[in-house]
C-alpha cells in the first residue's frame, strides 16, 4: 500500500511539474510605470472626448412648498458642452490589475428650465458648473481562448462634490426654491451617466486595441511565431509582466518542441517604458521550425566546382542533420551548427550518384538589434573544420575542400542567411507602435530588449 501510495505522488509530482515547466513562456513583454503612464495619457484623451459626448436626460419633478403648494419644475435640452479632466494617475495593484484615479474634473452644462408655481409660470436657461468630480477605476485585465489581451472595468465610482447653477430669469427666489432637488438629481444621474461611459469606453475602445495585438504572425512561407498569452497579465509593485508562448513553428507542419523553455525572470531594470525578454527557446524553435519545414539546405551546382572535377558535373547538398542550438550568456550569443555535405556526380542521364559524405562544423556569433519593431541579427562565422563522415570513391584528403567551403560559406552562404536575418522578426506590439531608445543585453538564457514607445493616433476624417 505505501509503495502505491509513493508511485501516486510521484506520478502526481510528474504531472505538475510536466504543467510547469509548460507554462514558462518563451518571450515576456514588461511594462513599466513609465509605459503605463505614457499609455494612460492617450487613454485620458480619449476618455475625456467620449464623456464630452455624453447626453443627459431631461429632469422634471414637483418640489413641495411647506405651506405654499408644489412647484413644478422641468430641465430640458441639455448640453454637456465640455469635460476635463486635468489631474489623474493609473496605479498597478498587485497581483489585481490597474486603478485609474481621476481627481478635481469639471464639466459646463447649458440647457432650458421652465416651472410652474400656481399663477406663476417662467422659463429661461441657465448654465450649470459641476466642479470636484472624482473617478476611480478598477480595470481587470485577462486573456481570452484565442490567447489576446482582454481589458474590463471590475469597479467604478463617480463622486461629484458641488454643482452650481446660473439661472436666467426675473424670480429669483423661485428659483432657490428648486434648487436643491435639481442639483441633487443631477448628481446622482452624472455620476451614472460617467460609469456608464467609462464601462463603454474601456470595452469598446481599449479593448478594440488590446485586440490588435497580433498573437501569430506570419514571417514568411515556412514559419511564423506565436505570441500568445499564457496567462492573464501580472501586475506587481513596480511592473506589468505579460507572458507569451514566445515559440516559432512550421506553417506546413506544427509539431511539439522537443525541448521546454527555462524560467525567464528579468532584471529590475526601469529606465525604459517596456522590456522585451527573448529566450533561448524563443530563438531555439526558430530553427527548430525552420529546420522541419526543410528551409536549412543549400546546394552548390556544378559550375561551382568545375576546378576541383572538371571532367565530371557534380552537385554538393548541404543541410543541417539536426536544427541548431544555441546559447545566450552575458557574453552574447553563440551557436555551432553542423553541417552534412553529400556530393553527387551527375551522369549523363541527369540521375545522380553518391560520392561523398562531409561533416562541416564551425563557431558562431551573432549580434542582435531592433529596427522598426524587429528583431534583426547578423552572423559572423569563426574557424571551420570539415572531416569525411563516408566515400563512395574511397579515402581522400578534404583539404581542397576545405578551402573551397570556406569560400562558400563567406561569399555565398553567410551573406543570403544574413540578408535573411536583416529583414527581422516581428516583435509583438499592437497597432500604431514605434519603438526608441533601443537597448541590447544579454543575460543567462535569455537576451533583454528595452525600448520606449511612440504611439500615433489614427487620424479621423
Amino acid at each position: 500500500m505505501a509503495a502505491r501510495s509513493l508511485a501516486a505522488f510521484g506520478a502526481v509530482l510528474a504531472v505538475c511539474l510536466a504543467l510547469t515547466a509548460a507554462t514558462n513562456p518563451g518571450f515576456v513583454v514588461r511594462i513599466t510605470q513609465a509605459g503605463l503612464d505614457y499609455a494612460h495619457q492617450h487613454g485620458i484623451t480619449v476618455l475625456q472626448k467620449e464623456l464630452a459626448k455624453l447626453k443627459l436626460p431631461d429632469i422634471s419633478g414637483d418640489f413641495p412648498v411647506r405651506r405654499l403648494g408644489k412647484v413644478r419644475y422641468e430641465i430640458s435640452s441639455l448640453d454637456l458642452r465640455s469635460f476635463h479632466l486635468p489631474y489623474s494617475r493609473i496605479s498597478l495593484v498587485p497581483n489585481v490589475g490597474l486603478q485609474v484615479a481621476i481627481s478635481n474634473a469639471f464639466a459646463e452644462v447649458d440647457g432650458n428650465w421652465r416651472v410652474k408655481f400656481h399663477f406663476i409660470r417662467d422659463h429661461g436657461s441657465f448654465n450649470l458648473e459641476v466642479k470636484n468630480v472624482y473617478i476611480k477605476i478598477d480595470l481587470k485585465l485577462g486573456n481570452d481562448a484565442s490567447g489576446k489581451p482582454t481589458v474590463s472595468t471590475s469597479a467604478c465610482s463617480t463622486r461629484i462634490s458641488s454643482v452650481d447653477v446660473h439661472f436666467s430669469g426675473k424670480f429669483g427666489w423661485l428659483y432657490n426654491l428648486f434648487y436643491s432637488a435639481v442639483e441633487s438629481r443631477f448628481k446622482k444621474i452624472l455620476e451614472s451617466k460617467v460609469c456608464d461611459s467609462v464601462v463603454r469606453s474601456v470595452g469598446g475602445d481599449l479593448q478594440h486595441y488590446l485586440q490588435t495585438l497580433p498573437v501569430t504572425a506570419k514571417i514568411d512561407a515556412r514559419a511564423g511565431i506565436d505570441y500568445s498569452l499564457v496567462a492573464p497579465p501580472m501586475a506587481t509593485a513596480q511592473t506589468l509582466d505579460v507572458d507569451l508562448k514566445g515559440e516559432f513553428f512550421s506553417l506546413a507542419h506544427r509539431g511539439a518542441v522537443p525541448f521546454p523553455p527555462p524560467v525567464l525572470a528579468l532584471p529590475p531594470d526601469h529606465d525604459r517604458m517596456v522590456y522585451f525578454g527573448a529566450s533561448s527557446y524563443f530563438f531555439n524553435t526558430a530553427g527548430f521550425a525552420y529546420h522541419a519545414a526543410g528551409a536549412l539546405v543549400y546546394e552548390i551546382t556544378d559550375s561551382m566546382l568545375d576546378e576541383m572535377y572538371p571532367n565530371m558535373l557534380m552537385k554538393l547538398r548541404l543541410s543541417a542533420p539536426s536544427a541548431p542550438f544555441l546559447s545566450i550568456t552575458p557574453g552574447g550569443i553563440s551557436l555551432q551548427p553542423v553541417v552534412d555535405i553529400q556530393a553527387y556526380a551527375i551522369l549523363p542521364n541527369t540521375s545522380l550518384a553518391h560520392l561523398f559524405l562531409l561533416s562541416l562544423t564551425g563557431n558562431v556569433s551573432a549580434t542582435i538589434d531592433v529596427k522598426s519593431g524587429h528583431i534583426v541579427g547578423k552572423l559572423t562565422v569563426g574557424r571551420m573544420k570539415l572531416s569525411l563522415k563516408h566515400s563512395d570513391v574511397g579515402t581522400f584528403q578534404v583539404r581542397m575542400l576545405q578551402s573551397i567551403m570556406n569560400i562558400y560559406a563567406s561569399s555565398i552562404l553567410l551573406p543570403r542567411v544574413n540578408e535573411r536575418l536583416a529583414e527581422g522578426f516581428p516583435l509583438p506590439l499592437p497597432d500604431r507602435i514605434q519603438l526608441s531608445n533601443i537597448l541590447v543585453q544579454f543575460h543567462q538564457n535569455f537576451l533583454l530588449l528595452g525600448a520606449d514607445v511612440h504611439y500615433t493616433p489614427r487620424e479621423h476624417r
